[in-house]
């Protein structure tokens, strides 16, 4: 990276968190925004979807959806409404998708995609490589790789400071009807292990865990995340009829988004 801007996570770590927000995403916007995110502008990618990015020095929370008109991205439009994107950070998409093969997971080629962004007044292009695991085998939400080839586009430190205090993601929790079958698949899509305990299975994907716990369906069912300080959440949480907002302790807090089928853990570390 140059010009002193955060550095992309490293080969194996969480790249970003996807919620898919479908033809929402004017209202997923307004909302993420009222409670104190800064969201980068709205992107639109070639292939066809449009995000919102909320950005912090690791990995990163997305909204993606379909645009109103024109293409119209098959694979968002086929995914599950809401929690649904697991992403490891690539440093090089083919040496990738051949160590996926080498595992038994017949990845399909690298996908490449761009979207337009303005830095310093110009627009340049953010270019991206994506690589898939099978779906099938992950009902949960799509799972896949991505190679940032413009980082520098990507992570900016004016889209670092949150109103909220927004710092990063903790824990992202997957329930399976069946963690101990799931939870080497993972393992293996990730290139991270996964260790049991007291029926949970966790793996590490640079500072963020990924639990898979006993669940009656296969879901994303929680994203928990940290934050400098809870007080300039709570005070915007609780002026939003969307949001539902209870406090567990002076650190700790869980935040409810109904309408996009959300439960967020909070943490503050200051």
């Amino acid at each position: 990276m140059t010009g002193g801007h955060p550095a992309a996570p490293a080969d194996g770590a969480l790249d970003h968190v996807v919620i898919n927000v479908l033809r929402r995403m004017d209202e997923a916007a307004d909302l993420f925004a009222a409670l104190g995110f800064r969201l980068t502008p709205r992107g639109h990618h070639s292939l066809g979807s449009i995000n919102h990015l909320m950005m912090t020095p690791g990995p990163y929370l997305e909204l993606v959806g379909v645009p109103e008109n024109g293409a119209q991205r098959q694979d968002v439009l086929d995914s599950p409404f809401g929690l649904n994107g697991l992403v490891v950070a690539s440093r090089d998409a083919d040496a990738t998708q051949a160590r996926l093969a080498a595992v038994g997971l017949a990845a399909g080629q690298p996908v490449a995609f761009t979207r337009p962004v303005i830095v310093g007044g110009r627009e340049e292009a953010a270019r991206f490589r994506t690589v898939r695991v099978p779906a099938h085998l992950f009902p949960a939400g799509r799972l896949y790789h991505c190679e940032h080839l413009t980082p520098d586009f990507v992570w900016r430190t004016e889209w670092l400071d949150h109103p909220n205090g927004f710092s990063g993601i903790d824990t992202l929790t997957i329930e399976s009807p069946a963690p101990e079958a799931d939870a080497p698949l993972y393992a293996a899509a990730s290139g991270a292990p996964a260790e049991a305990a007291g029926g949970v299975w966790t793996l590490r994907l640079g500072e963020t865990r990924i639990a898979i716990v006993p669940g009656l369906a296969a879901r994303f069912a929680a994203l928990a995340l940290r934050f400098r300080g809870l007080d300039a959440l709570e005070a915007r949480a609780a002026a939003l009829p969307a949001a539902t907002w209870v406090r567990h302790g002076p650190d700790t807090a869980e935040l409810t988004l109904p309408a996009f089928g959300l439960r967020l853990p909070c943490r503050a570390a200051p």
